[in-house]
């Protein structure tokens, strides 16, 4: 993806104002061999680009002041309440130097699969996206996991599957997580025939009970009418 960014002169938190009430979002791009330079960009065209899954998780093209440079999205503040961003902050990449980056998890095949089909159970996604380090080139947009053949009550860890080439999981010294597990279905009580008849004829005597109080209720009442 190609975004265009500008070159930013004044810095500050009256400056950065100014900026976003004039629509332009103040940022910075670091790294690589360059110094840190201060950037600002249109809002309503990062505001479109950040909707698209792309953007946060692969290399995009820079264009600053007539030079193209590849940089990733590293940080973004938005307004907490206001669709607005705030900042955002690019780090330069070099082709020959590993980066780390997360990147989405698509699962395909859920439907097919013998604990959905067959056995009627739920899939649990419960990682979303992986942490994972490679070369620039070989960065993928998203990691495929195919649930085809999950069956009821098992799961699926990350080493059930194969990342794409060159890349690895950035694990911070844990052990291969889970990715999906399969939740038994609901098992729904039903009443038996033989336990509505026991319950309607202990109910009945208590009716009748209840009746005859009620009757006797009403001759006292009477009663002292009179």
């Amino acid at each position: 993806m190609k975004f265009i960014a500008f070159e930013r002169s004044l810095q500050g938190t009256g400056a950065s104002r100014r900026l976003r009430r004039a629509g332009k979002v103040p940022g910075i791009v670091y790294g690589g061999e360059g110094q840190p330079q201060p950037i600002e960009l249109d809002h309503n065209a990062l505001w479109l680009a950040i909707k698209k899954e792309a953007f946060h998780s692969t290399i995009l093209d820079m264009e600053l002041a007539g030079n193209t440079s590849q940089v990733l999205l590293r940080d973004l503040q938005v307004h907490p309440y206001k669709q607005q961003i705030l900042h955002a902050d690019f780090q330069r990449i070099s082709a020959k130097t590993r980066i780390s980056m997360r990147v989405p998890l698509h699962y395909t095949g859920e439907e097919e699969s013998p604990a959905v089909k067959t056995d009627k159970c739920l899939v649990n996604h419960i990682l979303t996206e992986l942490e994972i380090s490679c070369l620039p080139a070989d960065l993928p947009e998203a990691i495929k996991v195919d649930l085809s053949k999950l069956e009821r009550g098992s799961s699926m860890t990350l080493n059930d599957i194969e990342l794409p080439k060159g890349v690895k999981a950035v694990l911070h010294g844990h052990e291969a997580p889970v990715l999906v597990s399969v939740v038994e279905p609901a098992v729904e009580e039903v009443e038996t025939p033989a336990a509505s008849a026991a319950d309607a004829a202990a109910a009945a005597p208590a009716t009748a009970s209840d009746a005859n109080a009620k009757a006797g209720d009403a001759g006292k009442t009477g009663g002292d009418k009179k």
